[in-house]
């Protein structure tokens, strides 16, 4: 008889490999025809609604590992709540509107100059829509369940209607204006930014320290003085109007070389050494204040420069006088209007130099440092140039230095409602907690958000002009160009005179004679995100506002976060999110941002080709995503470890469960032996643990404890002693169905427990399992914690087995590597207890040999022997019997059962019961 036939072993056509490069493109199709999507929102649509609202990537390039990292733990999240008993729909969103799109349409030749507004547009809506449907597909190429047939899009009629309707409240209540300030100006994109668009970078400026002839000094000064400002903006000199002191500093006058030097006390060590003076003699010391409005003479022109109080004056650096020009910096508008200065700004809108800066006009502002610094030298006027590299601010579109530039914009003024703002950052829950701090200082810092841009790519602020250039913004406009848009789109607003898009018959006291003219500025791409709460939450009946939860990049404190809370409050007094989560940055293995000039990008598109969409979901699961992450080829090598283990783990799982019928084989827990009650207990703890760390968004955690469970409990024991029965005893004996009954229920848990995660490998495997509930198992909920009887005798008991398991396994390793055994089937060990409750465990627990994987164990209580551990003295000989032909186990029984002479006992009355017509 060839007894290899009657062993039990496991049958499965789940593959070893899981090949998913090719496999999970044709689940994804098969979810599409299935419409699982809507399955799951059937099923569910009776539960709590659970909303998380999806801020909108900007459409435009293929996805990188940013997005990736974003849209995966969005996925895991909304899986997650769908399986635990809500209402979790999850609608993508994209952001069309801006410069990256006007760019990408020059890059490709389209000649903005021979196309009118509306035609440009156009183009750049097609555009756009064409990047939709890319990086929709890449999403779903992750494995990420939505609404992608139906997903918001910014350039959409009906969101930018709803966009106009958040204008027009934030307006009614006076939260809008026009006015002539400094803003945030970007050269290279030719338009207004706002501080959410800025990033910083190092940069190369000229240090100059700079001397103002006293021209009126009162009573004060005697008129030979010098006042000596400090900047790294040498081409701001042509704007100064005025000279900014702190009025409770006490200033000194310093004769150097036949020069009397004006500076800040506090830092005239500091100018000294920067000078390079030798000796100097202190003349005069007065209070800052003592010099409000002398007057100065400005270095380069025929002007004067006047004295100011300022409590922006420090001493941190420079000389304690601060340089003032109103048209180029906040701080210089503010204290400017005080004192009645002009706002000069001699730079146009690419940022070159007009006829009020006589001498530079022409000039870009950056080339004419140089200029600038060799005429205030000529003049006697330059006391040290030097370079310094320092943080300066850039836009993070282009990626190049902006400048404070004075020009009328339109503004949104935050000031007007940032208590209403800082009492919901304080209400939400922000997860990090480091979240709320730094979005409450953002806020609280906040005066205005500059709101209008220089572009045509956009949605236009809906404001109409009289005759006198007063700006009208009434309800009966707003609600009628709203209604336009939803009708027609934004184009329409490019399309038509201003005439054509007033109500029929309206008429203003600013327009006697019945002329209009309208705005051309665009809104800040982040006003169009911003107001999704409105165009998205409020208009869509399967969503609600606040939504439950936010989800970005930590970028987005800055960007989508503030810009959503700032226009919710405004018209709805309430948060549009009731948490925010926030997560890192994805850099290389190194720790470096990544660039391409670098060379060290990592695609997704990459990964899921040589890899599969599970191990980049898998990564994602496996990293702190919380703080900035490392993704390379060696870390998603290690990633596939992980996986692999899993999987082989599933496939083993399914193998000895190819005979079990869950309807009529299962054991009942009363008659289940303690080790695989046990088990099942094990099982409990995992289902609690991996349910809360799903609540608590925290998949490392979820990831490693199912790894955990995978590894220690089931492969490295449970499954592992296991294959004596399950392999050798009888088809439907007990022991071995009840074995497979936990297998069963272990394998079905997994499934669900790691489906959020393993979204295509826990659908594989689900379709392997006998019996399931539903079709797919996104279509189940989460296993739920039951109770198993004499939990905490059982846990005591076999919690302390295992590690004495442990003792008994490094025993075993040892004997092998001093070649005393080769397989641990060959020995025999003798082992005595080190402690009462070890010794009580040992005489408690039946078949140690099986359990231990041994061929004999004996206890004893004689001391002196074998080597200690921590639990037990241990000595491992080979066992000198004959081994089992079938199960392999050298036994003293073999050959003792007549036909039978290689078989051991119980090899041979299974064999003889079950088995004979074998051949």
């Amino acid at each position: 008889m060839e007894y290899k036939k009657t062993l039990l072993m496991p049958k499965t056509a789940f593959p070893m490999r899981g090949n998913l490069p090719n496999k999970e493109p044709k689940m994804q199709e098969e979810w599409d025809q299935a419409e699982l999507y809507e399955q799951v929102q059937a099923r569910t649509k009776d539960r709590p609604l659970f909303v998380l609202h999806d801020g909108p990537p900007y459409a435009n390039g293929d996805l990188h590992m940013g997005h990736a990292l974003n849209k995966v733990l969005k996925d895991f999240i909304v899986k997650f709540k769908s399986m635990t008993g809500y209402n979790a729909p999850y609608v993508p969103g994209w952001d069309t509107h801006g410069l990256p799109i006007e760019n990408a349409l020059q890059k490709k030749k389209v000649d903005r100059k021979k196309l009118t507004a509306a035609e440009f547009r156009e183009k750049c809506a097609a555009y756009a829509m064409k990047q939709v449907d890319n990086q929709r597909t890449q999403f779903k190429q992750l494995g990420v369940r939505g609404d992608w047939d139906n997903p918001y899009v910014t350039l959409d009629k009906n969101y930018e209607a709803a966009q106009i309707k958040v204008f027009g409240d934030m307006a009614k209540k006076g939260y809008i204006y026009k006015g002539l300030k400094p803003v945030y100006w970007s050269p290279s994109s030719e338009s207004a930014l706002a501080e959410a668009e800025i990033e910083y970078q190092d940069k190369r400026s000229a240090s100059i320290y700079v001397a103002f002839n006293v021209k009126d000094g009162g009573d004060l000064l005697k008129g030979d003085e010098q006042f000596l400002i400090w900047t790294t903006t040498p081409w701001t000199i042509p704007s100064n109007l005025a000279i900014a002191l702190h009025a409770d500093l006490n200033y000194v006058v310093v004769r150097v070389n036949d020069e009397k030097i004006i500076v800040a006390e506090e830092l005239l060590e500091t100018v000294k050494d920067e000078l390079e003076w030798t000796d100097y003699e202190i003349v005069q010391t007065f209070k800052g204040q003592a010099a409000e409005n002398l007057v100065a003479k400005h270095p380069l022109y025929d002007r004067d420069s006047l004295i100011i109080l300022g409590e922006h004056v420090t001493t941190d650096g420079g000389t304690g006088l601060v340089h003032t020009a109103p048209g180029h910096g906040e701080d210089d508008f503010i204290v400017g209007k005080r004192y009645g200065l002009d706002v000069l700004c001699p730079v146009n809108d690419k940022g070159v130099f007009t006829e009020e800066a006589p001498g530079f006009e022409g000039l870009f502002y950056d080339q004419a440092n140089k200029l600038v610094t060799e005429k205030l030298d000529e003049a006697g006027a330059l006391k040290k140039l030097s370079f310094i590299t320092h943080s300066y601010p850039h836009d993070w579109r282009t990626k190049k230095p902006v400048i404070y530039r004075a020009t009328n914009q339109w503004f949104a003024s935050i000031k007007d409602f940032r208590d209403d703002i800082l009492s919901e950052i304080n209400r939400v829950n922000w997860i990090p907690k480091w979240g709320e701090t730094r979005l409450y200082n953002m806020v609280r810092d906040r005066e205005d958000w500059c709101i209008s841009r220089q572009r045509i790519w956009g949605v236009p602020i809906p404001v109409f002009y009289g005759e006198d250039q007063t700006p009208i913004i009434t309800d009966e406009t707003i609600n009628h160009v709203a209604e336009l848009f939803k009708a027609h789109g934004s184009n329409v607003w490019f399309e038509r005179e201003a005439k054509d898009l007033l109500p029929a018959g309206f008429t203003s006291d600013h327009s006697p004679n019945g002329v209009f003219t309208k705005e051309m500025d665009i809104m800040d791409v982040w006003f169009d995100s911003g107001s999704s709460h409105e165009g998205v939450l409020e208009e869509r009946s399967d969503l609600r506002r606040p939504a439950d939860l936010y989800l970005e990049g930590s970028d987005q404190y800055r960007g989508w976060f503030n810009s959503s809370l700032s226009t919710a409050v405004a018209v709805s007094g309430q948060s549009p999110y009731e948490s925010v989560l926030s997560h890192g940055f994805a850099l290389d293995g190194q720790g470096r941002k990544m660039s391409k000039s670098i060379g060290n990008v990592v695609l997704p598109s990459k990964i899921m080709k040589q890899y599969g969409a599970d191990i980049l979901r898998l990564w994602v699961a496996s990293v702190d995503y919380q703080a900035d992450v490392r993704v390379s080829d060696d870390i998603i090598k290690q990633t596939s470890e992980g996986y692999r283990k899993i999987r082989n783990t599933f496939r083993f799982l399914l193998g000895n469960i190819s005979d079990f019928d869950p309807s009529k084989d299962t054991v009942a827990e009363q008659d289940l032996h303690e080790v695989d009650r046990y088990m099942l207990i094990k099982l409990q703890q995992l289902i609690k643990k991996v349910t809360e760390a799903y609540n608590a968004y925290d998949f490392q955690k979820v990831y490693n404890r199912v790894h955990q469970f995978v590894s220690k409990e089931l492969s490295a024991f449970y499954l592992d002693f296991a294959k004596d029965i399950l392999y050798i005893e009888a088809a439907d004996s007990k022991r071995r169905r009840a074995i497979q009954t936990v297998y069963y229920e272990t394998v079905v848990s997994i499934t669900k427990l790691i489906a959020p995660i393993l979204t295509h490998t826990a659908e594989e495997v689900w379709q392997y399992i006998p019996q399931t509930e539903a079709s797919h198992v996104q279509l189940t909920d989460m296993p739920k914690v039951r109770e198993i009887g004499g939990e905490a005798d059982l846990l005591k008991k076999w919690d302390h087995f295992l590690v004495v398991r442990d003792d008994i396994l490094k025993a075993l390793e040892e004997a092998r590597a001093e070649k005393v055994i080769g397989k641990s089937l060959e020995a025999k060990i003798t082992v005595k207890a080190k402690d009462d409750l070890t010794q009580s465990v040992l005489e408690e627990i039946d078949r140690l040999d099986q359990l231990f994987i041994v061929s004999k164990v004996d206890l004893v209580a004689t001391t002196d022997f074998g080597k200690g551990y921590e639990y037990v003295d241990v000595a491992v000989e080979k066992y000198d019997a004959d081994k089992c032909e079938r199960c392999w186990v050298a036994d003293d029984t073999v050959g003792t059962v007549a036909t039978y002479e290689t078989l051991c006992e119980r090899c041979a009355t299974i064999v003889d019961e079950h088995y004979q017509n074998v051949e």
